[in-house]
């Protein structure tokens, strides 16, 4: 296992690779070479929009945008020629052969209160739509989000000492670096694993240190309440995102199924129309894939998007349980990054452009 600091420099590392290539792109782009890459446009994907913050342990800050950030990466899409278009009506736009320019598809995961406080002006005032994907376990308070209890309390403790799976293990957890190593080591378990035992086990430790995981959520995330208001509005739409935010690929058939179907159906409850739109929790290929898009087209989705990066293309209408999406990634918050991967480039050059 590689120590704290051999982490710390991989972040680094690869974070400055990724800058230095967004850079190089939005350069190329310039050129007007490769200009087909677009395709059809982009759907994005946001978590927190909130304003700017300083912490010195931030494991998750890759989720969080500014609303500044947000309102400039709108201006910045819309000069380019991007169109915005409600996720819900993608099909129709991309099988329209007179489409008036790429689209640009904006969705929120998993509910945040500072959605409805902080994004929904700058959507408003750009008169663009929006889809915010509901975790039904998030909005009744009976499921923690196993990130925020994370980061309280790696930021309180000095050691952490916790089952990942195989037994006890003991993790420094005195500075930042050391902290940041512990979280993704509790990453990488519940990512490669059934995730419940594990956010179970973190749930009674973080208790045991005074933090209570469903007031976390009650503070971060809107409730029906809320929700129902906010669905009200013109613009925006909510869609399902399951009750309890696993790793579908590691449930058996069953659970999953219920899971997705149940997710709707809370929706439904709150809404008054089941949703038609649904993202899968995680998104990647180690947590949704043929057998996850298959159930959500025979439930009666009408779409369904990953977190798999990508552009939409030819193919994507033919695909319409398993669209890309590009993340507005709070460690990249300039508005050439945006247009450097609506260009398509990134995609196209690694090829997981969909295809």
């Amino acid at each position: 296992m590689f120590g704290p600091n051999t982490v710390a420099a991989r972040r680094m590392l690869k974070r400055a690779a990724i800058q230095s290539g967004l850079e190089a792109v939005s350069l190329f782009a310039k050129t007007g070479l490769m200009s087909g890459a677009r395709g059809s446009g982009a759907i994005f994907t946001l978590h927190h929009v909130r304003p700017a913050g300083h912490k010195a342990f931030d494991p998750v800050a890759h989720l969080t945008i500014t609303p500044e950030f947000l309102d400039a990466s709108i201006s910045r899409l819309k000069a380019d020629g991007h169109v915005p278009v409600a996720l819900e009506d993608l099909p129709e736009f991309l099988a329209n052969p007179d489409r008036p320019g790429p689209a640009m598809v904006f969705t929120l995961d998993d509910g945040y209160r500072d959605n409805n406080q902080f994004a929904r002006p700058v959507f408003e005032k750009h008169g663009v739509p929006y889809t915010i994907f509901i975790t039904g376990g998030f909005v009744d308070r009976t499921q923690s989000i196993w990130w925020e209890t994370a980061e309280l309390l790696l930021g309180q403790i000095d050691e952490f000492v916790f089952d990942f799976g195989d037994g006890p293990e003991k993790l420094p957890t005195r500075n930042p670096t050391e902290k940041y190593a512990a979280f993704d080591r509790l990453h990488k378990a519940l990512a490669c694993n059934e995730q419940r035992p594990i956010v179970e086990r973190l749930g009674e430790q973080s208790r045991a240190a005074g933090i209570c995981p469903t007031g976390l959520v009650d503070r971060e995330v809107m409730d029906e309440a809320e929700l129902r208001g906010l669905a009200d509005t013109p613009l925006a739409s909510l869609g399902a995102h399951t009750i309890s935010h696993p790793n579908l690929a590691h449930l058996d058939a069953a659970e999953m199924q219920r899971e997705i179907r149940q997710s709707a159906e809370r929706v439904a409850e709150i809404t008054g129309k089941t949703p038609r739109t649904l993202a899968y929790p995680y998104g990647d290929r180690c947590a949704a894939g043929s057998r996850e898009y298959r159930v959500a087209r025979d439930l009666g989705f009408k779409l369904a998007v990953t977190t798999n990066p990508g552009t939409l293309q030819g193919g994507s209408l033919e695909n319409l349980f398993s669209l890309p999406r590009i993340s507005l990634n709070g460690y990249y918050q300039k508005c050439r990054y945006v247009g450097a991967l609506a260009s398509g480039i990134p995609f196209a050059l690694t090829g997981s452009a969909q295809g």
